[in-house]
């Protein structure tokens, strides 16, 4: 049967450690005279992470996860992830949230269908998945968020929006996911003399 792409994270075990390296594409310029500092922002917004799982000591687990990295191939596929620290939103996050308008990109969303006049619909922090056609897109949510007496409000969130969704798709609140890469292609991994194996991932947002 032909691998085909995105793969799904194993989930046994769990993660053990995660280290989020988030990177923004912004231009510095500091005058070698006055150290004045200008910037200029550009639309690169990704997010990256270093996964550390536990020594995986069933010699079924580690065929899986062995399998897994050799069905990446190296920088060529990519999998499916979410946040591991999820644990549903901070915030009241009640209705049934949508994207309200279409070609929506950039750093701001606004959405629909949430309870109305409610303070802290979502909090800073809070984690949505946004999809576009058949990939989903993990945000987080820069503002403490209050929905009107329509049930609308207006979210500000990291990454930006580059691909928009369409109007009226739903908002995930659960599970949000991303899709990831390994550029430093197919991880090491050290298995022991008993047949355990320690690997750590390093992973960048895979977008198209």
């Amino acid at each position: 049967m032909t691998i085909t792409y995105p793969l799904t994270l194993p989930t046994n075990p769990g993660v053990q450690a995660i280290r989020w390296r988030p990177m923004a594409v912004v231009a510095v310029a500091v005058s070698p005279f006055t150290k004045q500092r200008q910037t200029q922002r550009n639309q690169g917004q990704v997010w990256q992470a270093d996964i550390t799982l536990p020594p995986i000591r069933s010699r079924e687990v580690v065929g899986q996860w062995i399998a897994f990295l050799l069905s990446l191939n190296g920088a060529e596929g990519f999998f499916k992830m979410g946040d591991p620290d999820n644990f549903g939103p901070q915030g009241v996050a009640t209705g049934s949230p949508v994207v309200s308008g279409a070609n929506q990109i950039g750093g701001s969303l606004v959405t629909s269908g949430w309870t109305a006049s409610t303070a802290g619909i979502l909090k800073a922090g809070d984690r949505i998945g946004l999809t576009s056609g058949s990939v989903m897109r993990l945000h987080k949510v820069l503002k403490d968020v209050d929905s009107d007496g329509s049930g609308n409000a207006t979210l500000d969130i990291w990454p930006r929006v580059i691909s928009s969704p369409s109007d009226g798709s739903p908002i995930e609140l659960a599970s949000p996911t991303s899709l990831f890469w390994l550029p430093d292609g197919i991880p090491e991994h050290d298995i022991d003399r008993l047949g355990h194996m320690t690997v750590t991932l390093n992973c960048m947002e895979h977008l198209t």
